[in-house]
């Protein structure tokens, strides 16, 4: 019997390319076709799936006739409840097999396995979520050990199936070693890492293929299967660049589009007084968030860099405004960092060129690192170097841990290297826009955010 398999992933809401990618789908899918994707297709970096909880995705996927998609992590960054109502109104399974929600129980919509038939032939197809390591708590979810995962999914339905399709969303490595190890696979199609496979390859019997990212390309494998033993005939890793726009992917877009930028125009409060922004120079906007930081987590101090956001906010506040200054999908967090090294990166600051660095980073979109603001703390300086520092009452002690609330970005050493010595790291599932939106609601914290804490000494000549 002939199976035909087209798989994509790590699409991260790249649309504009996947117009194209469904019109190469249209063309090759047929009634002997399984159509996958590996995870990572609905990133929420997108208006269309933030103004509809990801329902412009679902309509996408549904409208192809994909058989099946794995959770990647970015099916997660918008925390369980939008995962739940994406699964729970989704025709197409969603599918992992390793991924439960913090108390153990299954997230209601995910299915840990499918089991389709195409022209009489049974296909079983399972898949693993990555496990996000510190992560997981602060997004609401568990993960289980991948491989008992995958073998119990195996041993449960034994005998039931002819072929079994594992897409997995945990990178080519952990896949390389998954098909080594484990005999009863035959066909992996791995996401998460990014990785374009030119064309397939075998391992202990398994054959495994990777259709890169960004919808650049779909991934067409030929199959013959016969009693237990699967045949390779033919493949293709088809470039997107020079096909078609679909009209009807378009046409999705278009309509879900204007359902979001409709429902998150409308007003959610009015200010005062507005929150101006600057790179460089101190200002409200990011001494807010600063505040609403330290507020959040508890911090002994809030730390934040002026370039999360791209520009204030004045009159009415809307998600859609806030989308549009903070587009970055970076989380509140807090860690333990020594005084000297928070003293390193604040002195860094005084730098106007390290402001205006380059800002590139995990999940940072916008353009520069910018300056670091505070919260909880008062700081002196002379344009170049730092002459005191207090934190709360007290002067910094360079060898003492201070509990920082922050942002990933930071936690990582974006920008500020010397914030990467940290410790004991704690991660919340929210975005650095909802600190915005809950804390700019709240004239004290309004009021707060016009307090300077950088102070030039006064013996300095200007």
């Amino acid at each position: 019997m002939k199976l035909k398999i087209i798989h994509t992933n790590d699409l991260h809401s790249h649309f504009d390319e996947f117009s194209r990618a469904a019109s190469l789908i249209r063309q090759h899918k047929d009634e002997s076709t399984v159509l996958l994707d590996g995870g990572d297709f609905a990133d929420f970096r997108s208006i269309e799936l933030q103004g509809t909880k990801g329902m412009a995705a679902i309509e996408l996927i549904e409208s192809l006739g994909y058989d099946a998609l794995t959770v990647g992590n970015n099916e997660m960054f918008n925390g369980v409840e939008t995962l739940e109502y994406m699964a729970s109104n989704s025709s197409v399974p969603f599918i992992s097999n390793n991924l439960y929600k913090k108390d153990k129980t299954r997230i209601t919509g995910i299915v840990s396995s499918t089991l389709i038939e195409k022209k009489g032939l049974r296909i079983l197809i399972t898949g693993s979520s990555p496990d996000l390591d510190v992560f997981n708590d602060g997004l609401g979810v568990h993960m289980s050990d991948y491989k008992t995962a995958l073998k119990g999914e195996i041993d449960r339905y034994y005998g039931e199936y002819d072929v079994c399709i594992v897409m997995n969303h945990i990178g080519t490595a952990a896949d390389d070693q998954l098909a080594a190890e484990l005999a009863d696979i035959d066909v992996i199609l791995s996401a998460h890492d990014h990785q374009l496979y030119p064309e397939p390859k075998f391992i202990n019997g398994t054959l495994r293929n990777s259709a890169g990212n960004y919808g650049a390309h779909i991934g067409i494998l030929e199959l013959e299967v016969t009693g237990d033993h699967v045949k390779l005939l033919d493949s293709a890793m088809l470039s997107t660049s020079e096909a078609a726009i679909d009209e009807q992917a378009t046409a999705i877009l278009r309509t879900n589009k204007d359902k979001a930028v409709a429902n998150l125009s409308r007003p959610l409060y009015h200010l005062d007084q507005p929150l101006w922004h600057d790179v460089i120079e101190e200002n409200p906007m990011a001494n807010l968030i600063a505040d609403g930081l330290q507020n959040m987590l508890k911090g002994d101090i809030g730390l934040i860099n002026s370039g999360i956001v791209n520009a204030g906010l004045f009159d009415w506040v809307s998600d859609k405004k806030l989308i549009e200054i903070c587009p970055s999908p970076l989380n509140p967090t807090i860690f333990e960092v020594k005084g000297k090294d928070i003293l390193a990166a604040i002195e860094q600051s005084l730098d106007v060129q390290a402001c205006l660095a380059d800002g590139s980073g995990p999940g940072f979109r916008g353009k520069f690192a910018g300056r670091l603001h505070v919260s909880g703390a008062e700081i002196v300086h002379d344009g170049q170097r730092v002459i005191d520092m207090r934190i709360g009452d007290e002067p910094l002690q360079e060898e003492k841990w201070y509990k920082v609330a922050s942002s990933d970005y930071l936690q990582r050493g974006s920008g500020y290297p010397s914030l990467a010595q940290n410790q004991h790291t704690s991660y919340r599932p929210e975005d650095i826009r909802d600190v915005i939106r809950m804390y700019a609601s709240q004239p004290s914290f309004i009021e707060g955010a016009m307090v300077k804490r950088w102070t030039i000494d006064s013996k300095v000549t200007v």
